[in-house]
């Protein structure tokens, strides 16, 4: 008898429990994460990348950036933007490859030529780094202070090589706009 009641019991409670409306995952603030909208629109690789890196998260940018290629292609946009999220990660060979490749792909983006010198100043190879931050000066009509100041500084360094010798200044990259940086000093 007394496996009969809880026979009974267990029964009754399991009929309660299935009038129960609610649960965790019914809550809009329950404590599991949202299914996935199949049918809400795409994001934009690119953009999410720009996003990241606007973020400093790098390598986060540079697998979106890649994802980006399997929906653009090879094209200017993202070589430029996998040359910068490389240059972010301080691999500057790569960075120079990707650039280089955007540049022969379009060789009117300013932005590709600006992030090329910013390699070229940090490899030591200021000559041409100063020609590149030329070239990315005058394709953008000189309306970018950040192309401007890079220039200046690849002029300053080029005029006077022991420039950075004596005064043994240290230079890191500050990201500006979307995929342009710049070299500051550091404090």
């Amino acid at each position: 008898m007394n496996t009969a009641r809880r026979i009974v019991y267990i029964f009754s409670i399991s009929l309660l429990a299935a009038c129960e409306t609610g649960g965790l995952n019914t809550s809009d603030n329950g404590p599991f994460a949202p299914g996935v909208d199949a049918n809400a629109p795409v994001v934009d690789q690119l953009t999410v990348g720009h996003r990241l890196m606007a973020a400093g998260e790098y390598e986060l940018a540079l697998k979106s950036f890649t994802r980006a290629v399997g929906e653009h292609g090879l094209n200017a946009e993202t070589l430029t933007a996998l040359g910068s999220a490389n240059l972010g990660l301080g691999r500057l060979g790569q960075a120079e490859s990707n650039l280089r490749d955007a540049i022969d792909a379009d060789q009117t983006r300013p932005e590709a030529w600006n992030n090329l010198g910013v390699v070229l100043m940090e490899t030591g190879k200021i000559a041409e780094a100063s020609q590149v931050f030329r070239k990315a000066y005058a394709l953008d009509n000189g309306e970018s202070d950040s192309i401007r100041d890079n220039l200046r500084l690849a002029l300053a360094k080029l005029e006077n090589p022991s420039y950075d010798g004596e005064q043994e200044q240290e230079y890191k990259l500050v990201r500006r706009g979307s995929s342009d940086y710049l070299i500051r000093k550091t404090p």
